[in-house]
C-alpha cells in the first residue's frame, strides 16, 4: 500500500483532535475529508480551522494565500459514503471499542482494498478494533497527542493483524508531515501513557502519605527535575477526570497491577468536581483572588521526593524495553517528545546509575513490602553485568 503526497485523507471525528488531524494533513498538501455525525461538531470545528489560521496570518507565520489554500483543501462531509476516494482514513471518536468497531466495520463498505484504516485510539487494543474488519492487515494505530499541529510525537501501533507495508508506508507518511513517529507493541497505554504513569500515580502517593504537598512535590519535578510543569499542576492542566480515568484504564488492563492502582485522593476529587483548571478548582485553586500555598523549598526533601517518582519513572521505561514494548531510542524519543521531560528516561538512567535506581527501587520495596515497587528484572540484570542502556 502507497501513502504519498496525493493521497485523500479522511478524518472520522470533528473534535479538538480530528481536527487537529486534519489541520496537520491539510498542511502537509493532502485533500481532507473530515466526517462527523453531529453536523454542529463539523460547524465548530470549521470555525477553530478558520480562527487558527487567521491568527497564524496575523503572526506572519503564515502567507494569507497560503492559509486560505489550507483551508480550501479541507471539506467537511455528512455523508460517511463520502470518504469513499481516501487512502487513509484516521478515526478519533469516542474511547469505546464497540463503537469503534461498529465504525471500522462500516468504513470497509466505503474505501477500497488499498485504503489504510487507522484509529487515534489512546487506550484501546487496535487487534481488537482491527478485528472488526474482514481486511484487517491494513488496520493500525495512530496515536497522536493534543493538540496534534503542536505537539510533534505520534505513536504508531501496528494490530497483531497488521501488513508490515502498512505500518512503513503509513509511519514514512506521518514523518512526511513533520512529527516524529515512534513504533510501540500493541500493549495498554503503548509508551507515553504507560511509562508516565508514575509521575502521576508516585506523586499522589507521596501526598497521601503526608510526606509532602502538592506544592512541595511540583517544586521538586520543577526546580530540582527540570521538568516542565509538576504533577499536580499537571493533572489540573489535564483534568483530574481524564488523568484518573487514563489510570483506571491502564491499571485494569494490566489485571490490576499494583505498580497503576489509581489514587482515592484523586477519585475523590473527580467526584467532587474539583477537576483542575476547567473547573476552577483541583489541586490548586484558580480563582482570581486565589493564593495557594508556598512549596517547602528543603533541597534535602526535594531530591527525595524527586528520587523516588524518578526511578519509578525509569523502572516502567526498563519494563518497556525487557517486554519489547518498544526499542530503546524510541522509548527515549517518546518521553522527551510526547511529554516533554528534560531527557530520556533510560538515558538518565545511565546519569543516576543503573545500581544506584536498583537500589532506591529494593529500599522502597523493603520498607513497603508492596509489588508496586518491584524492580524490572531488567535492572537487575544490568546491574549485575555493569551494563548502561546508552
Amino acid at each position: 500500500m502507497s501513502l504519498d503526497a496525493r493521497t485523500t485523507v479522511g478524518v472520522v471525528g470533528a473534535g479538538t483532535m480530528g481536527a487537529g488531524i486534519a489541520q496537520v494533513a491539510a498542511t502537509a498538501g493532502h485533500r481532507v475529508l473530515v466526517h462527523d455525525a453531529d453536523a454542529e461538531a463539523m460547524a465548530r470545528a470549521r470555525k477553530v480551522l478558520e480562527h487558527i489560521h487567521n491568527r497564524l496570518v496575523e503572526k506572519g507565520r503564515l502567507t494569507r494565500a497560503a492559509a486560505e489554500e489550507t483551508l480550501a483543501r479541507v471539506s467537511f462531509e455528512h455523508r460517511v459514503e463520502k470518504l469513499a476516494p481516501c487512502g487513509l482514513v484516521i478515526e478519533a471518536i469516542v474511547e469505546d471499542l464497540d463503537v469503534k468497531r461498529a465504525l471500522f466495520a462500516s468504513l470497509e463498505g466505503v474505501v477500497d482494498q488499498g485504503c489504510v484504516l487507522a484509529t487515534n485510539t489512546s487506550s484501546l487494543s487496535v487487534s481488537a478494533i482491527a478485528s472488526a474488519c474482514r481486511e484487517n492487515a491494513r488496520v493500525l494505530g495512530v496515536h497522536f497527542f493534543n493538540p496534534a499541529p503542536l505537539m510533534p510525537l505520534v505513536e504508531v501501533v501496528p494490530a497483531i493483524q497488521t501488513k508490515e507495508d502498512v505500518v512503513e508506508s503509513t509511519r514514512r507518511r506521518i514523518d512526511d508531515w513533520g512529527k516524529t513517529t515512534v513504533r510501540v507493541k500493541d500493549t495498554p497505554g503503548f509508551i507515553v501513557n504507560r511509562v508516565a504513569r508514575p509521575f502521576y500515580g508516585e506523586a499522589l502517593r507521596i501526598l497521601d502519605e503526608g510526606i509532602a504537598d502538592a506544592a512541595t512535590i511540583d517544586w521538586a519535578m520543577t526546580e530540582i527535575g527540570g521538568f516542565r510543569m509538576g504533577p499536580f499542576a499537571l493533572m489540573d492542566l489535564i483534568g483530574n477526570d481524564v488523568n484518573y480515568a487514563v489510570t483506571e484504564t491502564v491499571f485494569r488492563a494490566f489485571y490490576n497491577d499494583p505498580r497503576y492502582k489509581p489514587s482515592f485522593t484523586q477519585k475523590r476529587m473527580v467526584e467532587a468536581g474539583l477537576l483542575g483548571r476547567k473547573s476552577g478548582r483541583g489541586f490548586y485553586d484558580y480563582s482570581d483572588d486565589a493564593r495557594n500555598p508556598d512549596p517547602n523549598r528543603d533541597e534535602t526533601l526535594g531530591r527525595e521526593i524527586l528520587n523516588r517518582i524518578l526511578v519509578m519513572l525509569i523502572n516502567e521505561a526498563a519494563d518497556a524495553l525487557y517486554w519489547g514494548i518498544a526499542s530503546r531510542d524510541d522509548i527515549d524519543l517518546a518521553m522527551t517528545k510526547g511529554v516533554n521531560y528534560p531527557r530520556g528516561l533510560l538515558l538518565w538512567a545511565d546519569q543516576f546509575g543503573i545500581r544506584e535506581v536498583l537500589a532506591h527501587l529494593d529500599a522502597l520495596q523493603k520498607e513497603y513490602a508492596e509489588d508496586r515497587y518491584r524492580p524490572s528484572p531488567l535492572l537487575r540484570r544490568m546491574a549485575q553485568e555493569g551494563a548502561t542502556f546508552w
